[in-house]
């Protein structure tokens, strides 16, 4: 990825529009970096580069696992103190919440599978729209 990319081809490059770009920035997540004297080649417009690109893309993929956005920025501030335990804690908190979930959908697909069963076997009322209502 080239140097001086405009902030559309920044969140082209991280998969994310203008706006959200914008909004990691009024969060402290992303720079904004200052914008250059009209005049010269640039015209006035911010300019991003590779390392902004790999701090989208960073953003991104830690939201995918479940991160907040403050837990992303503590993780940010983390990385230039090279606090792992503290990283690694968060990790641990992350899992922990995943594993609660992912109980929480086995419990409700287990449900449903029982609610299918008796659905399939049953006269009068349907039991899925029966459970549902109750």
């Amino acid at each position: 990825m080239p140097e001086g990319m405009t902030i559309a081809r920044l969140a082209e490059a991280g998969g994310v529009g203008v706006e959200t770009v914008r909004y990691y920035q009024r969060r402290g997540l992303l720079e904004t970096p200052r914008r250059p004297e009209t005049g010269g080649s640039g015209g006035g417009v911010r300019r991003y580069g590779e390392t902004d690109a790999r701090r989208l893309r960073f953003i991104r993929s830690a939201q995918a696992a479940g991160f907040t956005l403050e837990q992303i920025s503590e993780l940010l501030a983390l990385d230039a103190g090279e606090d792992r335990a503290r990283a690694r804690a968060l990790a641990v908190e992350r899992i922990a919440d995943l594993d609660a979930r992912i109980a929480e959908l086995e419990t409700a697909r287990a449900s449903l599978k029982r609610l299918a069963r008796e659905c399939a076997g049953s006269t009068g009322p349907c039991p899925i729209i029966a459970a549902f209502e109750s």
